[in-house]
């Protein structure tokens, strides 16, 4: 099946989007895909902040990139936008970085003033960057998110339309799939 690239652009080592990415890892293994989570802020501030691409972590994080099918790009709003950790990193990345890849945006964020953020902030960079197809992104207010010690448990009125989308996420990657294997 399909290789599949989580981003996480949360600073916070107990972010909630993170979480949510858990989460949603364990059904796309169910769909057969494999499915690794990169978060953001491992990579060295350093590298970020000085645009230094050839960093070897940042050079390994574009290789992961490049040999993704699909890619998750998930982060909480800040100032009706993704963070500036997300934007150091796809700054750094070649102009297509993007380039065939079907893209799933995810925001998080404590209003729903922050909604668009998906149309008017990812969905732009994502499609500048080369993104073949840009699957209908999700905002997930954080008051649905409860972190426990055994993952994540979301909202009844939430996880519904969000298991839609990363279905139909995970079936646009098994049709590529199975169309490249035809």
């Amino acid at each position: 099946m399909s290789r599949i690239l989580a981003l996480s652009g949360s600073p916070s080592r107990t972010s909630k989007t993170e979480a949510v990415l858990e989460h949603l890892a364990i059904r796309l293994r169910g769909h057969g895909h494999t499915m690794a989570l990169a978060p953001v802020r491992e990579l060295p501030a350093s590298a970020l902040l000085a645009g230094d691409a050839g960093d070897p972590d940042i050079a390994a994080l574009a290789e992961a990139i490049a040999g993704a099918d699909g890619l998750i790009v998930a982060s909480p709003v800040y100032k009706a936008a993704y963070s500036g950790l997300l934007k150091s990193l796809l700054d750094l990345l070649p102009q297509f970085a993007l380039e065939g890849k079907t893209v799933l945006p995810l925001a998080t964020g404590g209003s729903l003033a922050h909604v668009l953020a998906i149309d008017y902030a990812f969905r732009p960079v994502l499609h500048s960057m080369g993104a073949e197809h840009v699957i209908q992104g999700y905002f997930l207010l954080d008051r649905f998110i409860e972190v426990t010690e055994g993952g994540v448990l979301l909202a009844p009125e939430a996880e519904p339309a969000l298991l839609s989308i990363v279905d139909f996420f995970s079936a646009v990657l098994s049709r590529r799939s199975e169309f490249a294997a035809a």
